[in-house]
Order: structure tokens, then C-alpha cells, then sequence
């Protein structure tokens, strides 16, 4: 299944993301507001990176209680890796196996089209095998 099938009941406006210039402390209320584990985080509509629960970890580590007043843009994973909607969903687990992240930002042409989650591939594909098993049992029952 390609991404792009995957997402294509979602509104593209319904996507939670964030400037570059909001404060941690800000994004991390977001996050547990949405219950959502990562953003993207935008300039105009370009991705410019992906703030997560981890990135939140690592400074807390790194810097304490004052990283939280600082800005996105100089917290966030950046470059952000991203798929098309024309990557499989493999394509896409692959990916998110080989560079350890749970979350990637879809990109048609320039723009961001959708923000999916380890989560949504992992069902996507749980599904497709569910099918799968149903039309082999379908197939030997009437054969």
C-alpha cells in the first residue's frame, strides 16, 4: 500500500505542528494537549524539522530546565526525514527502523501533505495481512 492511500481520508489541515520560534515549554503542552508524541515544525509551509518527546529527553539531559524557553528551531531534529506519498508503507517502516525515528513528515512536491506515525504504518500493514488472510481463507473454503 502506498502512503499516499493511507492518508487520503485525512485533512491535511488537521496536521498539529508548530513554528520554529514557539518556545519548548509551548510545544510540550501541545504535545500533551494532542496526546501526540512529535510535530512538525514549520516555515510557511515547509518542514524545517520534527520536534519530539525525545528531543524534549535529550535537552532536559543536556541543559536542564533551561531549555524549555528556548525555540524550536534550535532544539528540533533538523533536517527532517520525510517520505512521498508514493513510498510504500515497507518503504516507510524501513526507513523509520533504519534511522531509529517514529514519526515522518509525507511531502508532495514542496509541501507537506501529511504526518504520519510508526503506529499508523504498523495498523496500515497489520491490516493488509488481515486481508490478505481472509481472502487465502475465502479461497480454500470454495476451491
Amino acid at each position: 500500500m502506498e502512503i499516499g492511500k493511507l492518508i487520503e481520508d485525512r485533512a491535511g489541515s488537521q496536521i498539529v505542528s508548530a513554528s520554529g520560534d514557539m518556545p519548548v515549554r509551548e510545544a510540550i503542552a501541545l504535545l500533551a494537549a494532542k496526546r501526540i508524541g512529535a510535530i512538525p515544525v514549520m516555515e510557511g509551509d515547509t518542514v524545517i524539522g520534527i520536534f519530539s518527546e525525545r528531543d524534549v529527553v535529550y535537552r532536559l539531559a543536556d541543559e536542564g530546565e533551561l531549555c524549555l524557553t528556548r525555540p524550536l528551531a534550535e532544539v528540533m531534529t533538523a533536517p527532517p526525514i520525510s517520505v512521498k506519498p508514493t513510498n510504500t508503507v515497507l518503504d516507510a517502516l524501513a526507513l523509520m527502523t533504519k534511522r531509529r525515528i517514529r514519526h515522518l513528515p509525507v511531502i508532495d512536491g514542496d509541501a507537506m501533505c501529511g504526518f504520519i506515525s510508526i503506529g499508523d504504518l504498523v495498523k496500515a500493514r497489520l491490516d493488509e495481512i488481515e486481508h490478505e488472510a481472509e481472502a487465502l481463507r475465502t479461497y480454500i473454503q470454495t476451491a
